[in-house]
């Protein structure tokens, strides 16, 4: 079967998506001598315990603002505090602030216009016009926020609620799909119909520009093939043939909004934050905010009554002439009464189609909400720190004095290679944080090296778990008192 195929651009991702103790252990089997393994392995506990406690003012903050905004005990927090409204706009402010940064430390990005386009430039399971209900959702919050921090290429509904992304992933169904391949034969006759009277630049809408992959391809971008039957050449063989859809996921999205107020004199304060996983681009609509009940397409009520009105047309004019043909006036109806069962059938199966994908989105996709998606961040910005940390550490300590560009594209192999895994590893970061660790070094020609192993585990130190642990260690291993010599 022939098909054309549609490849979107994409950015490739700056997570690290192995999960921190297999990264250690695949480093740590990689160092030949048993004692610089214990020193690296005792180094890395060091690291995580250090950036840990460098985040964890800031993390506590960050809960106990969130307190204050909670959209189940929120307003409870906010009476007993006593707070007038400015002090309250600046409190949620300051909490908005900490969440921003917390999202891109964890390589969170906030969807722009262009991935919202591409985003909804196609169809995948979901196949009816979804729309916000605008008018149930706050459009200050946010707006005051990018005023004070503005943002480039964010989309137009910014200011009502913000949808963060971060990684990508694929999402295949095989299915026979009937009903979507006559949408699709319809669609193609539709759109003959206009084009051979000449009226479809009244249709027309506004198409995709995709960019010319030679000419403005960036080296950290990454292609993906989208399969959709729009692209596939249907025939009577493949009408009744399983077919395998595909579609890019975002594998981890993150929308944050408030709800409009309801009650003058008691304005809304409560921030939603939703946390989703595996969401297909081209279905980005499910995890939208206030949505409203869909409806049938203005394409379906456009078809619907035209031919509704060709079909009149024709009963009239086969009434009028001196001979009316009963047969020709029944194929006339049975052509529209079918066409019309079929709009009305084909909207039922997309509605039952989207309720499912909506009690999906509940029960199997959402993640988290609330405190417990605020908790995940924070651990996740400590992983991935960490991570980061590890990697960059590595590669110096194998490769020796390295500029920042060499020190990137070995983290990036190094990925590939041990978890074939394809990134754009954040090296500014990383090193940033291996000098503030007091472990690497800088020359005069822009070189970094790293402290040995042991002299690095000397300049971190022990830290406050490692005594922890001790102490308990000890108090295991002690030996018990014998009897009757206890306290008394």
């Amino acid at each position: 079967m022939v098909q054309k195929k549609e490849i979107i651009r994409l950015e490739r991702e700056s997570v690290i998506g192995v999960i921190k103790p297999r990264l250690i252990m695949t480093l740590a089997n990689l160092i030949e001598q048993s004692f610089d393994r214990t020193e690296f392995l005792k180094l890395c506990k060091r690291v995580e315990y250090t950036i840990r406690a460098w985040y964890l003012l800031q993390f506590e903050d960050l809960m106990q603002l969130y307190s204050l905004f909670d959209p189940v005990h929120g307003a409870r927090m906010l009476e007993q505090q006593k707070l007038d409204d400015k002090e309250i706009d600046v409190l949620e402010q300051n909490f908005l602030t900490y969440l921003f940064q917390v999202m891109e430390k964890s390589n969170f990005k906030i969807a722009d216009n262009k991935e919202i386009e591409v985003a909804t430039s196609g169809q995948y399971l979901l196949n009816l016009p979804i729309v916000v209900d605008e008018s149930k959702l706050d459009n200050k919050l946010l707006k005051k926020y990018f005023e004070d921090h503005p943002t480039e290429n964010i989309p137009d509904f910014s200011d009502k609620y913000v949808i963060f992304r971060r990684g990508i992933g694929l999402d295949k169904t095989t299915n026979w799909f009937f009903m979507e391949k006559m949408d699709i034969i319809i669609s193609r006759f539709w759109k003959y119909l206009l084009r051979i009277t000449k009226i479809e630049i009244f249709f027309m809408k506004p198409t995709f520009r995709k960019r010319d992959s030679e000419s403005d391809t960036d080296e950290d971008d990454f292609f993906v093939e989208r399969i959709r039957l729009e692209n596939m050449e249907l025939t009577p063989q493949t009408l009744l043939r399983m077919n395998t859809i595909q579609e890019p996921t975002f594998d981890r999205i993150i929308v944050v909004y408030r709800q409009a107020t309801t009650v003058e004199d008691r304005p809304e304060r409560g921030i939603h934050i939703k946390h989703f996983k595996s969401i297909p681009m081209a279905d980005l609509e499910i995890v939208l905010p206030e949505k409203k009940n869909p409806g049938l397409k203005p394409m379906d009520w456009l078809s619907f009554i035209a031919s509704a009105a060709v079909g009149l047309v024709a009963v009239v004019t086969s009434i009028e002439t001196s001979k009316v043909d009963l047969w020709v006036v029944f194929a006339i109806l049975s052509t529209v009464i079918g066409y019309c069962a079929k709009t009305y059938f084909s909207f039922q199966q997309n509605l039952a189609q989207y309720q499912n994908l909506i009690t999906q989105s509940m029960y199997e996709k959402q993640l988290d909400s609330g405190r417990g998606t605020l908790l995940h961040l924070c651990d996740d910005v400590i992983q991935q720190e960490v991570k980061e940390v590890i990697v960059c550490f590595y590669m110096l300590m194998e490769q020796g004095k390295s500029t920042l560009t060499d020190l990137d594209r070995w983290c990036e192999d190094l990925i590939k290679e041990q978890f074939n895994d394809d990134i754009n590893f954040d090296v500014d970061d990383a090193v940033k944080k291996l000098e503030k660790l007091g472990i690497v070094t800088r020359d005069t020609l822009g070189r970094y090296s790293i402290v040995g192993l042991k002299r690095a585990n000397e300049v971190i130190g022990i830290t406050t778990e490692e005594v922890v642990l001790k102490a308990k260690q000890d108090a295991a291993n002690a030996p018990a008192a014998p009897a009757g010599q206890g306290y008394r």
